[in-house]
């Protein structure tokens, strides 16, 4: 019960935080929804390395790089489509990435 207490307050002080500086940047509600899907994509990732036994470690050297490269990924740090490609491959995944609209689409106006 006090960890979903602790949740909801975390919750409104981060809306709170989104109000604030969406006062001063309009575009902020989308950075963060950019932020928390890079976040759900990392933890989808790192939950596929762990299914398949890899260690951060073996995983970065698969790739050629480090291991801190690899936990900056893993936690949602922006990176480079490349490095998401190599970190695919290195756990026996292929990357697919799409495009979704943002908005709707207004009706097109024809003139008479």
């Amino acid at each position: 019960m006090a960890w979903v207490m602790h949740n909801a307050c975390m919750k409104d002080f981060l809306q709170e935080i989104i109000d604030e500086r969406t006062g001063s940047n309009p575009a902020f509600p989308r950075l963060v929804a950019e932020a928390e899907g890079r976040r759900r994509l990392a933890r989808k990732l790192a939950a596929l390395r762990e299914d398949r036994s890899l260690s951060q470690t073996l995983v970065a050297a698969k790739m050629g790089t480090s291991a801190s490269v690899v936990s900056k990924l893993e936690s949602g740090g922006d990176a480079k489509m490349s490095t998401f490609q190599r970190y695919c491959a290195a756990i026996g995944q292929t990357l697919k990435v799409g495009v979704q609209r943002r908005t709707p689409r207004r009706p097109v106006r024809r003139s008479a």
